[in-house]
């Protein structure tokens, strides 16, 4: 294999939680991405208008932001975080199966909110347990987590796509007309935010023709082996109330002494870090209690902050992008053909996915501050060149790609590069995981409001505004890093602060 002994013995050890994580981000990505190509159906089946049912978008991403912050209350103890991630994957299918039964927005909207809170609450848990596990190796699993979520988010919309209506889905008098505006909306809705669509007129009244509800089914029946894999590791881990699962597997000699080695001197952390440690990878609200700062340097809360505003930029820009650029694409001066311009978003969701899968392999030889540098540096010289050759559609179409790649593995790469820095003490996951579901709120509504106000060519410049602020934001925290205080080297081998370094053995703690 192409990683070394130890770090294979520890994915041997935490295989099944490893996995079951990964397939839980997978029920994430599935959820995330559906809702752009069926919105027209679903307002058909609410006989809503669009700007009625665009809420949804917005009930979606509120609560899953929403999650995101509340998802680190789960955390105190691994039988909490499992069962709210059942919970969630769960809520999940279900949510999949009740939209068809839907008829009014409003239970729409709440329905989705339901499904944003399950998205955050995977979102924050499945981060924080595989940084628990594999600590200082866990760039690579990261990386393969968000894999998932773009597998998810890619294999969504193909489901759904053979059940779309091709014509109006309300048969009425005005029918006819509506229909011909029906590709254009269809392809600005991608992939989960809406362009302004008010000046649309689609009918409201009629019958209802629709066969959207198959896909819903279908995608519950794909997601169902998500909270299954869950309950079995709750059953493993003798969880489940009346029911007894089996016990640990001992390790092989060979295990134990690769996974119980000494743990380095300089991996040691200092008294202010064990104190931050008691706090650990808590909720919003906890972290921000003055009580987790008293005896920690000054740079410990730069690192936090630095390390949110980089993924409030990068998750900004894959939100604002991803759903202005069809936009962008059929205005003057390249006036692209609807439906070539239909496959941008496409495009740049297949290279994020396409991204994430090179990452994998990449993330073992390459630090995850040097991955981190190489994505805010390539989407800079990116815009750059979209800026320089914005006439030119080929290059439209090559900067998408090439942007998907460089914000590929941003994510992960910034949450490994981040907790390494803090010693995987603190609340770095959860700050991060927030910051960056801030951004990719605000800046879709901000870009949204500028392109309405100044045209399409500002969608470009604020894309370059956004990667120089994400550049910036990287050297403040590598100069932050290099400011923050080293583990101490010179704790005695017996001394009491012995006792209090983290295990370090790769075993699947309780």
């Amino acid at each position: 294999m192409w990683w070394d002994e130890r770090v294979s013995a520890r994915f041997r050890r935490n295989l099944q939680p490893t996995l079951t994580y990964w397939s839980v981000f997978f029920s994430f990505g599935l959820c995330i991405a559906f809702l752009g190509p069926t919105l027209l159906d679903l307002r058909c089946q609410t006989q809503s208008s669009l700007s009625q049912i665009t809420w949804v978008f917005f009930s979606q991403q509120f609560c899953l932001l929403l999650g995101s912050c509340l998802g680190g209350v789960f955390k105190r103890t691994l039988a909490q975080s499992l069962f709210a991630l059942f919970a969630s994957s769960l809520a999940i299918s279900l949510v999949f199966a009740i939209i068809p039964l839907c008829h009014n927005v409003v239970v729409l909207a709440v329905v989705m909110a339901v499904a944003g809170l399950a998205m955050g609450c995977i979102d924050t848990i499945s981060n924080m347990q595989l940084v628990k596990i594999y600590q200082k190796d866990s760039a690579i699993f990261l990386q393969a987590l968000h894999f998932f979520v773009g597998f998810g988010a890619l294999l969504s919309p193909l489901i759904a796509d053979p059940f779309l209506s091709d014509t109006n889905c309300i048969l009425s008098n005005s029918t006819a007309n509506a229909s011909r505006n029906l590709p254009h909306i269809r392809k600005s809705l991608l992939p989960h935010h809406p362009g302004n669509l008010s000046h649309y007129d689609l009918p409201m009244k009629g019958m209802v023709v629709t066969r959207v509800s198959y896909a819903f089914w279908i995608m519950a029946l794909i997601n169902l082996p998500v909270p299954i894999a869950v309950f079995f590791l709750l059953y493993k881990e003798r969880m489940v109330p009346c029911l007894n699962g089996s016990s640990h597997p001992l390790l092989s000699a060979d295990e134990l002494a690769l996974e119980t080695r000494p743990v380095d001197k300089e991996e040691l952390p200092t008294p202010a870090q064990r104190a931050q440690a008691a706090a650990g990878h808590d909720d919003l609200l906890s972290c921000c209690q003055s009580k987790n700062f008293r005896g920690a340097s000054s740079t410990y809360l730069a690192v936090h902050v630095t390390g949110a505003l980089v993924l409030f930029m990068t998750d900004g820009i894959v939100g604002e992008y991803s759903g202005f650029v069809y936009s962008y694409a059929v205005e003057e001066p390249l006036s692209v053909v609807h439906k070539v311009a239909g496959y941008l978003p496409s495009l740049f969701w297949a290279f994020i996915t396409l991204g994430r899968l090179i990452s994998i392999p990449v993330s073992y030889r390459m630090k995850p501050a040097t991955m981190v540098f190489i994505n805010v540096v390539g989407v800079l010289i990116t815009f750059l060149l979209l800026l320089i050759f914005s006439s030119s559609v080929v290059f439209l179409f090559v900067g998408t790609a090439s942007l998907g790649l460089f914000l590929s593995s941003t994510f992960p790469s910034m949450l490994a590069y981040t907790e390494d820095i803090l010693q995987y003490q603190g609340c770095a996951t959860t700050v991060l995981v927030t910051g960056a579901g801030i951004g990719e709120m605000v800046l879709q509504l901000l870009v949204g409001s500028i392109i309405h106000d100044r045209g399409s060519y500002s969608f470009l410049v604020c894309g370059m505004i956004f990667g120089c602020l994400a550049f910036t934001f990287y050297a403040l925290l590598v100069f932050f890093h290099r400011m923050y205080p080293k583990p101490s080297a010179e704790l005695d081998e017996a001394s009491p602060a012995k006792a209090a370094v983290p295990d370090d053995t790769g075993q699947y703690q309780r």
